[in-house]
């Protein structure tokens, strides 16, 4: 019988999913300009709260893109206030802003260009007071608002990564399709964990290794992430996400 060799099974594997991406492109493809942008209707509306609100949302990505990552945003609305403000990093957005940092009031629920939005943690009431100067403090102190890289980052996740990394109220881990969460500068290679609970080791985002006792242990090799959570038990993988408790509240 003849051996299977590492390199057959690595190319049937490219070819497979080279097969699969070009058939989704082609039967499955949604057009941008008018995918759905409507509000999925799981924030407190304005009118009807007139609490604090923070949350902290992430939603596949456009497109075949979807498979592989994911982006988040948060939306705050301060006590007595009528409106959302949505904080989110977009490439686009230097072309016209002349920074990545989106800061606008917007609908907090937004679907992503079709894609429907995952509430991955929510403050209401004093909670929400406290967190959101320290909000707009992370998104005032955010190092690369003239800087977007879809790999291996900064990007829209590097951008809520530092936020929850400098918010205390904020529990949530970005799950492991969150691309970019593992840039951490050019210069830096250590930073505490998004809970702060560990220590986060990274090269550009290219090879990381983060242990702590809320994040468990995870290992990322060019952006795609393999750990296991012991604290709210999982398996962390690529494309497929967490398999097991979900990492927030």
């Amino acid at each position: 019988m003849k051996k299977i060799r590492k390199k057959d099974i690595v190319w049937t594997v490219v070819i497979i999913l080279c097969a699969f991406l070009i058939y989704d492109m082609t039967f499955n493809y949604v057009d941008w300009q008018t995918a759905n942008r409507n509000s999925a209707n799981m924030a407190p509306k304005p009118e009807e709260t007139d609490d604090a609100v923070v949350q902290v949302y992430v939603a596949r990505v456009y497109n075949w893109r979807g498979y592989f990552a994911v982006h988040p945003w948060v939306s705050v609305k301060k006590k007595g206030d009528d409106h959302y403000t949505v904080y989110q990093v977009t490439g686009w957005n230097m072309f016209y802003e002349k920074t990545t940092v989106y800061a606008h009031p917007d609908l907090p629920d937004r679907y992503w260009y079709g894609r429907k939005p995952k509430l991955l943690q929510s403050l209401t009431g004093e909670e929400a007071e406290r967190a959101i100067p320290k909000i707009e403090a992370a998104v005032e102190s955010y190092p690369y608002k003239t800087t977007y890289n879809l790999w291996p980052g900064p990007n829209s996740n590097t951008f809520v990564e530092h936020i929850v990394r400098n918010v205390p109220e904020l529990t949530i881990e970005l799950p492991p399709t969150a691309i970019g969460k593992d840039f951490i500068g050019a210069k830096t290679f250590l930073v505490p964990t998004a809970s702060g609970t560990g220590y986060k080791f990274s090269l550009w985002g290219i090879l990381s290794f983060e242990v702590g006792k809320c994040e468990g242990i995870e290992i990322g090799i060019l952006g795609l992430n393999f750990g296991i959570d012991w604290y709210r038990p999982a398996i962390k993988l690529p494309l497929i996400g967490r398999i097991g408790v979900d990492a927030f509240k």
